[in-house]
């Protein structure tokens, strides 16, 4: 009874904050900002259940439509300062997740702003890497979460500029007119969004939280659009394996090596709506391929410096016979 009474005095607090951060908002001198703050409040409430509902979500993505230049900056601004002036993890988490569905399907101003503005400070804009709350076991669960998930939509705004680059160049979506060091950027940072998402918390909370459980499936619609873009890429590296330097080979080898790790814990993660087998295979089939050119390649090398170098054993890299002893100079009296 003592803990039922805690949390409802807690829940009342909770809306008293929301209601006071409401009411400051509106009583701002800039009516535009003040209206976007406003949204920006009800859409992060600190309610931990539930996420922000469909009205407030398209309230806020509305201002997407203002093509006033400062709209949009006005916007994310918003959103930031919400996510790091508070201490609550359900308003952290909500803010995260409005961040991550603008970064997918927010208007282009909204989407832009996300992915590049570059005033929010340095490569993890977002900075929650020591991100607690404490203030009851629910929220410290929720708190592992909230980190995983700030990493995840960190990493979704590195995969916007290549996915913006690559919408900006239709004549290179095949990837036929990038050189292999391009793809194998492009490649590094992709699979390197499989390796976030797989670093998902092994708590239970997924289970009893609508909150969570959109937002594991949001991830999810990322991960969707990842593995098409690992696919382009994979395959055409296997396409052209036999034009694939040696420093290359090898780079390409521990990205894919990377990506197989991940086949577990992401299976796990979605259950069965996150394989994607075809992937996989295509993925250890390209691996094959260029496991086979390295063991080419250095047998090519080895052949090539025995044929070159007479003193050379068979099967040896090491020089030998007494061409190669050491030189005694002698002093004729």
């Amino acid at each position: 009874m003592a803990i039922d009474q805690t949390k409802k005095f807690k829940n009342l607090i909770d809306a008293f904050k929301d209601q006071a951060s409401i009411i400051k908002a509106t009583f701002s001198i800039h009516r535009r900002s003040s209206s976007i703050k406003v949204a920006v409040v009800r859409a992060t409430t600190h309610g931990a259940r539930n996420p922000p509902s469909d009205a407030r979500l398209a309230a806020l993505l509305a201002f997407g439509n203002d093509f006033r230049s400062s709209t949009a900056f006005l916007c994310i601004q918003a959103l930031m300062e919400r996510l790091h002036t508070t201490t609550s993890a359900a308003v952290a988490m909500k803010s995260l997740f409005t961040l991550h569905i603008i970064a997918i399907r927010g208007p282009f101003n909204l989407r832009g702003e996300v992915a590049f503005s570059p005033y929010y400070g340095g490569r993890n804009f977002l900075n929650l890497s020591a991100f607690r709350d404490v203030s009851d076991s629910e929220m410290s669960e929720l708190s592992c979460w909230v980190r995983w998930y700030a990493g995840v939509v960190e990493h979704n705004r590195k995969l916007d500029r290549i996915l913006y680059f690559r919408s900006r160049n239709p004549e290179i979506v095949e990837g036929k007119d990038r050189k292999i060091p391009e793809l194998l950027e492009e490649l590094d940072v992709l699979v390197g969004f499989s390796e976030r998402i797989s670093e998902v918390p092994e708590s239970l909370h997924v289970q009893k939280s609508d909150l969570v459980y959109e937002v594991v499936r949001l991830v999810l619609e990322s991960y969707r659009l990842v593995q098409r873009e690992i696919w382009v890429r994979v395959n055409e590296i296997g396409n052209r394996v036999e034009w694939v330097s040696r420093d290359e080979l090898t780079e390409s080898v521990e990205i894919l090596t990377r990506m197989e790790n991940c086949r577990r814990k992401v299976s796990v993660l979605f259950v069965n709506r996150g394989k994607n087998e075809e992937l996989w295979e295509l993925v250890t089939c390209t691996k094959g391929k260029l496991v086979e050119r390295r063991r080419r390649m250095t047998t090519t090398m080895t052949e090539s410096t025995r044929l070159w170098n007479p003193f050379v054993e068979p099967g040896s890299l090491r020089p030998f016979g007494p061409a190669f002893l050491p030189l005694t100079v002698s002093t004729v009296g």
